[in-house]
């Protein structure tokens, strides 16, 4: 072979492909609208009412310790909604049939149990459990229980996440070989919060999206081991380090995952790449608000457009794939048992953190005092 003979590159520009069309906007099953419950009224429920008082849904309680984060989003949203202090008489009304758990880790898991004894259908916030052990007693409560029990990784929803999924299943790029995720921003907006006191603020709390993320896109295939590393950076305001990254070896493939958090004050950016057998994938913007995605496959190429944001259209999607759920009575696509193969990865990774070592999913069971707030 001549040295004319080497390249890297295509033999010339590919041909431009129909946009493939996909459903990937939020999707509500046909004639079910229950009647909901929000438990937790903080901040992240601004986008959880945008997206629900959007689609129609029925909100007919919101409960808060300070009833005064109720009363704000009852004036904002659903003013016939009746307001509580106490989750237990949320739970004893009868006309609720889902309850939407926005509360912290620590505090959520007692009410997830409360619920689904009580009959409840339950969307619960990220990240899901401290300790996977208690995760699957709870996945078989619910089980037992005869509901449901999902939660709100609602990343899976955002418009350019759905998309690419929806490709992905459909065969557009082959078989999936490796999933690479890139961010810089602007995270030290927690200075002040109780979030500025968790040393693995950015695996335990952010990063559990795009390890979802990454398991969606390898086809929910199990992954072999992680090996991840956090660094804080020269000039970072906070104690918490703000970089990081990871490897992660699945059966199928490799994923990656760069973080830098102490970034850009304003135009922090994300960007994805997607490798298949066939083809590839990727997308490029804000973070959390990339709405243009490329396809190249071996049929040629095209740019798509996307309608919709991550907030709150994720927020509905989650939601509507619980209720989808319900209405078909199968197990939801965001099932707190799916959720647990996530959670792995992430534990995984703040484990390898720790150690500077390769750690196998599902061998690091909970989370430790590096996950709490210390002061």
């Amino acid at each position: 072979m001549s040295d004319n003979d080497y390249t890297l590159g295509s033999d010339g520009e590919q041909k431009t492909i129909p946009v493939p069309e996909v459903t990937y906007k939020p999707q509500l099953p046909e004639g079910y609208r229950p009647k909901i419950g929000l438990i937790g009224c903080g901040g992240i429920t601004d986008f959880h009412l945008q997206g629900y008082t959007k689609a129609g849904l029925d909100v007919v309680a919101l409960c808060d310790l300070n009833l005064d984060n109720a009363a704000k989003r009852q004036k904002e949203f659903y003013p016939e909604a009746k307001l509580y202090q106490d989750y237990e008489q949320v739970l004893a009304r009868e006309d609720i049939d889902v309850v939407d758990i926005a509360l912290h880790p620590e505090p959520r898991l007692p009410v997830i149990e409360a619920s689904l004894k009580a009959g409840k259908h339950v969307l619960s916030q990220k990240p899901f459990v401290l300790d996977l052990d208690e995760g699957q007693r709870i996945v078989e409560l619910a089980d037992a229980e005869g509901v449901k029990l999902a939660i709100n990784q609602n990343g899976r929803w955002a418009p350019y996440v759905r998309y690419t999924t929806q490709l992905i299943r459909q065969g557009f790029v082959g078989d999936v070989q490796t999933v690479n995720f890139r961010l810089n921003w602007d995270h030290t907006w927690i200075q002040g919060k109780d979030f500025e006191y968790i040393h693995h603020i950015l695996l335990y709390d952010f990063a559990i999206h795009w390890y979802d993320m990454m398991r969606l896109y390898m086809g929910d295939k199990p992954a072999k081991s992680v090996f991840a590393a956090i660094e804080a950076t020269k000039n970072q305001p906070i104690k918490p380090a703000l970089t990081g990254a990871s490897v992660c070896r699945f059966e199928n493939g490799i994923g990656s995952l760069h973080l830098d958090g102490a970034s850009l004050k304003e135009g922090g950016s994300e960007g994805f790449m997607v490798s298949g057998s066939e083809g590839v994938i990727s997308g490029n913007g804000g973070v959390c608000e990339i709405d243009e995605l490329e396809l190249r496959n071996n049929e040629g190429a095209c740019k798509v457009s996307l309608e919709g944001k991550w907030f709150p259209d994720g927020l509905l999607g989650a939601m509507g794939e619980l209720l989808s759920a319900i209405a078909e009575d199968r197990e939801p696509e965001n099932s707190a048992r799916n959720n647990l193969k996530s959670l792995e990865l992430a534990f995984a990774a703040i484990e390898s953190a720790d150690t500077g070592n390769a750690v196998v999913p599902g061998t690091a069971r909970r989370l430790g005092e590096r996950c709490k707030v210390v002061k």
